[in-house]
């Protein structure tokens, strides 16, 4: 189902074929259906409203110098020089509505690597309690669910690899509860397999369970995306705590799925206990972006004594477009910085690992279309090493068909 990429065109041409014969019931399809290019391709829409297919292809260019990844180990910082240029992302999405407005669906699939990525169910016929059903990106952490077509950087921070759960199979409950002034929250809450993308069956009888608090406390919610291209009027702050538990034989997870991160071996089923936390600010306002995480991670080793890690990492990010202070300067251009510290043994407080990056971002069509520049200096600190730094530098452009 996850390999075969040849599948997926048919299927798609099969749910084209029953949305249309849905709308040709008792007229002629020309009269019930509308169809238009919008914020998410292009829409056929019933004009009941009871049906609506949007389709989106998103296509991702970078070319990156001395190396495109991040230096995960000491021996990264010497290793030879790759540039590369190549198609680091290339998206089909598949969204809408069926039968009713408030039954949603969407899914993605990666053309790249012939990877579907998302599909899920969402019922969403009341604001402050809805259902997801299938296979999304959890929401832990802001970073990792804004989508990487709507991110402020060329890619995410250092410290993305060794927190983000990715995507998961579950099913979650969540809502907006809108109280008056400052009580007003969103919240989410899952159950899950904790194996990964493309894993429908757990390795144990242990789930993930996961849950995040989201206070906007001056009544005003902030959406999952990058960059203040809205031009907020009015201040609009949030305060988000996420949580979870997780037993499984990976200590990472990625877009691959389940993983590794140094110095762990995939293990045997049920060998980690991962437990994990996440404070989280961010902030926009006349178009400045702010956004910051603070991470600590344990895993535990049920194999070797209850053996267990901790992990820190952080980093803080904003962005600001001049043109609001100097008139002189691009009204589409942004710049952006950002910092990250990742500690992967928290017993160890000189081993650290820095990044440092200043980014600039050149919007023709908002995120649609989008030119993104990016200089980033790293250094790894290890007490009993000399000290390792680098520099990178990657452009990409962005753009949605």
């Amino acid at each position: 189902m996850y390999n075969d990429i040849k599948k997926y065109p048919v299927l798609l041409l099969l749910f084209i074929i029953c949305f249309s014969s849905n709308a040709q019931q008792e007229k002629d399809t020309t009269k019930l259906i509308n169809v238009r290019y919008g914020d998410k391709g292009i829409e056929l829409r019933t004009r009941d409203n009871k049906f609506l297919f949007q389709l989106q292809s998103r296509l991702q260019f970078r070319f990156s110098t001395p190396n495109d990844q991040d230096p995960l180990t000491y021996d990264d910082y010497s290793q030879d020089k790759q540039t590369t240029f190549k198609i680091n992302r290339a998206r089909l999405k598949v969204g809408g509505h069926a039968f009713e407005p408030w039954l949603n669906y969407y899914w993605e699939y990666e053309l790249s690597q012939s990877n579907l990525l998302d599909f899920r169910i969402m019922v969403e016929k009341w604001k402050w309690l809805s259902l997801k059903v299938g296979q999304w990106k959890v929401e832990f952490t802001r970073e990792r669910f804004i989508s990487s077509g709507e991110q402020q950087m060329v890619d995410r921070s250092l410290i993305n690899r060794p927190f983000t759960v990715d995507r998961q199979m579950g099913v979650e409950l969540y809502g907006h509860l809108k109280g008056k002034g400052i009580a007003d929250f969103n919240y989410w809450a899952a159950a899950l397999t904790g194996t990964g993308r493309g894993n429908a069956e757990n390795d144990d009888n242990n789930l993930m369970y996961f849950g995040r608090a989201q206070w906007n406390f001056l009544g005003r919610f902030l959406d999952f995306e990058g960059s203040d291209l809205e031009f907020h009027e009015k201040p609009t702050p949030i305060i988000a705590f996420s949580a979870l538990t997780n037993r499984s034989p990976y200590t990472r997870f990625s877009q691959s799925g389940g993983g590794s991160l140094d110095g762990y071996e995939n293990g045997a089923p049920g060998q980690y206990r991962v437990n994990q936390w996440n404070f989280e600010t961010a902030f926009m306002y006349r178009g400045f972006s702010w956004q910051s995480e603070w991470h600590t991670k344990y895993i535990i080793d049920k194999l070797d004594n209850d053996k267990t890690t901790t992990l820190k990492g952080y980093y803080a990010q904003a962005g600001y477009f001049f043109h609001n202070a100097f008139n002189w300067w691009p009204k589409k251009l942004e710049m952006a910085g950002r910092f990250a510290t990742y500690r992967p043994n928290n017993d160890f407080r000189d081993n650290l690992q820095n990044e440092s990056t200043i980014a600039f971002n050149w919007f023709f069509k908002g995120h649609k279309n989008k030119l993104t520049s990016e200089v980033t200096y790293f250094d790894y600190q290890d007490k009993t090493l000399p000290l390792a730094q680098g520099w990178r530098f990657r452009i990409q452009w962005d753009i949605s068909l």
